[in-house]
């Protein structure tokens, strides 16, 4: 009997703790006498596949070995690479030229935008695909819904710094990501203090401000500011000076997500909508703190930590949680439990079904973990809360 065979890529945005997952599918999978073949670049290599030209299997799949994954848990990023590609929305400019004149591919708009999914799945079929594990955030993972409706034996693995996956209290490399930041926080004091500024620190975050909350809680910042809650600059001014004058060192710091909307204003987008129909976030700190200069007066110090905040090595919790996830999805394999994502939730691990992550959005609790009123994390009751307050 051939051995089956397990695909695991990796998409979206790079986090800590990819490869640590990345290693335990592989070495689970091998264990229980399946194949494993890494895709690379997440969705790119199913749709950049070429049937026709052998030298495409060579670049976009690798049959993994244990040798193969024996060191890549040290390092943070994803060994398989990764993209943004979204197979069943592809513009003409975006699409691979062997597959522009073919007849593959329905056409969604005037605008030549087409749905390759029928591609992709003949391609899953001619590498003997029987199992696919998709390690990504809510964008690569509807992908892997569509794939699981298809009829394609699917596994998915939350991952994303903004911890926003909805049906899961935890994705890979949230911890790390707020680890970073309070480090850098921390540490932005020295010059924020010598100067006797007002400190801005923007922090990832689209649609949850988790980030930017659990990170000012954890750093004792003087403000922060998420995505839930649109914001008042002149309060936010108001609250910022009082924080400086009760400071002994006569400085103030604050963070705020990148999703963060003032009163009456937008959400700060730059570019054009990715595959996905996101446009590049950032920039909201830039502003706020110019309107902090020109309606205080003050000098400030503005720090936008973006992809700082997700590299380097996984710290022990991602590792922990990075590795536990790998090891559950092998075991939903064996047992032929697929179409399910693998989750955290009230701190016991466990599963959901995959298209779950499609029913709503994950944002934070505002009513028990923050105060709108004063800009702050406030914990209302910690008796029952998680570890990890998410």
């Amino acid at each position: 009997m051939p051995r089956r065979t397990v695909g695991v890529l990796t998409g979206g945005g790079d986090v800590p703790g990819l490869n640590p997952c990345i290693k335990a599918v592989v070495l689970g999978a091998l264990e229980n006498e399946y194949r494993v073949f890494g895709i690379r670049r997440g969705w790119a290599g199913l749709l950049y596949y070429d049937l026709d030209e052998p030298s495409t299997h060579d670049y976009y799949i690798r049959e993994l070995h244990r040798t193969d994954v024996r060191t890549i848990d040290r390092t943070g990023g994803t060994v398989l690479h990764t993209s943004r590609t979204n197979p069943q929305k592809v513009d003409p400019a975006s699409a691979p030229d062997f597959l522009k004149a073919s007849s593959w591919g329905k056409a969604l708009d005037e605008k030549g935008t087409k749905d390759y999914t029928d591609y992709v799945l003949k391609v899953i079929e001619h590498l003997g695909i029987d199992v696919l594990v998709a390690i990504g955030g809510d964008d690569t993972l509807s992908y892997a819904v569509r794939l699981h409706k298809e009829g394609v034996p699917v596994v998915g693995i939350p991952k994303t710094m903004d911890n926003d996956v909805f049906g899961t209290d935890y994705c890979i490399g949230f911890s790390t990501a707020v680890t970073r930041s309070v480090e850098f926080i921390t540490n932005m004091r020295t010059s924020v203090g010598s100067h006797e500024r007002i400190g801005v620190v923007e922090l990832f975050g689209r649609n949850s401000g988790e980030t930017s909350l659990i990170s000012a809680y954890l750093a004792y910042v003087d403000r922060a500011i998420i995505s839930e809650v649109p914001f008042n600059i002149n309060k936010l001014c108001d609250f910022l000076m009082q924080d400086k004058r009760n400071n002994p060192s006569n400085y103030a710091i604050m963070t705020i997500s990148e999703g963060a909307v003032m009163e009456g204003g937008e959400v700060i987008e730059s570019g054009e909508p990715d595959a996905y129909g996101h446009r590049k976030l950032g920039g909201i700190g830039l502003i706020v703190s110019e309107e902090i200069k020109r309606i205080t007066g003050q000098n400030t110090m503005y720090q936008q930590l973006a992809y700082l905040m997700r590299s380097g090595a996984p710290d022990s919790l991602d590792r922990m949680v990075a590795m536990s996830y790998g090891n559950l999805a092998v075991q939903l394999i064996v047992k032929g439990d697929t179409g399910k994502m693998v989750a955290l939730q009230g701190g016991k691990y466990t599963t959901v079904p995959i298209d779950t992550i499609t029913t709503g959005k994950k944002r934070v609790d505002v009513e028990n973990l923050y105060d709108p009123e004063n800009y702050r994390p406030r914990v209302r009751d910690f008796i029952g809360m998680p570890m990890f307050l998410y």
